[in-house]
């Protein structure tokens, strides 16, 4: 199946700036993809169809870890996740594999002429996340997170679920969990905002997966496969 003349794969930073560049009033959807995801799978059909339909969209797929300073500039937590720019202009972002409001947020905005109205640029617009909810404190939030990470033995905080991982990094750390014969449980932290911003800072750990035994943080993809080598893993758990 020949893919539409208006669909590209981005190669580079560079490739994706010029691609952009060529028109700042025409639509662009960017796919942000993993070629390991199976939601990715069912979205491929999707978003070529997308394009054979809309001509005038400009559609750029962009494989997510490969190519991970453009994630990181949009703040990807996830694939797939599809940004829907006018020019430099963030007009929408749907994350996961949802073809229905893809197809309408599509729709709604080939259809909508350019607008002189200012809005923030993608970077601005996505890298803040929503606050922790007003109506739960600091201290009923940290409450919070000491039950999760006690909520069984070995806890596994990641994007996605075991079955379903949405970044590379969790489905390799629940592979390597599952090779050791490991149970554990999991949260997924794309679901709580608040949980996903404050964990960062409660265990002092920047990114995730996040690992945690008898309620304390073991560490990332790193060390967990560090201490599955040397042995030390097996004997934490046990």
């Amino acid at each position: 199946m020949s893919t539409p003349t208006n669909s590209h794969s981005v190669t580079s930073v560079e490739h994706f700036q010029d691609l952009l560049k060529q028109d700042l009033h025409r639509v662009s959807l960017i796919y942000f993809w993993a070629p390991w995801a199976e939601p990715c799978k069912q979205m491929n059909d999707v978003v070529d169809e997308l394009a054979k339909k809309h001509s005038t969209l400009l559609v750029l797929q962009v494989e997510a870890e490969e190519l991970s300073d453009i994630s990181e500039s949009f703040n990807i937590q996830s694939v797939p996740s599809f940004l829907l720019l006018r020019g430099h202009t963030l007009l929408d972002r749907v994350e996961g594999a949802n073809a229905t409001a893809l197809t309408e947020s599509v729709a709604k905005h080939i259809s909508t002429l350019p607008s002189n109205s200012t809005q923030p640029s993608p970077s601005e617009s996505t890298v803040a996340s929503s606050p922790p909810s007003s109506e739960e404190t600091k201290k009923q939030l940290h409450e919070r997170i000491r039950k999760l990470l006690k909520q069984s033995k070995v806890v596994l905080f990641m994007k996605g679920s075991p079955d379903v991982p949405r970044c590379g990094f969790s489905r390799k750390i629940v592979a390597l969990l599952r090779e050791k014969e490991v149970v554990f449980t999991h949260f997924d932290i794309l679901t709580d905002v608040a949980i996903r911003q404050e964990l960062k800072a409660y265990n002092n750990w920047p990114t995730y997966p996040q690992l945690i035994v008898n309620g304390e943080l073991v560490g990332g993809l790193d060390i967990v496969q560090e201490m599955a080598e040397n042995g030390e893993l097996k004997e934490l758990v046990a």
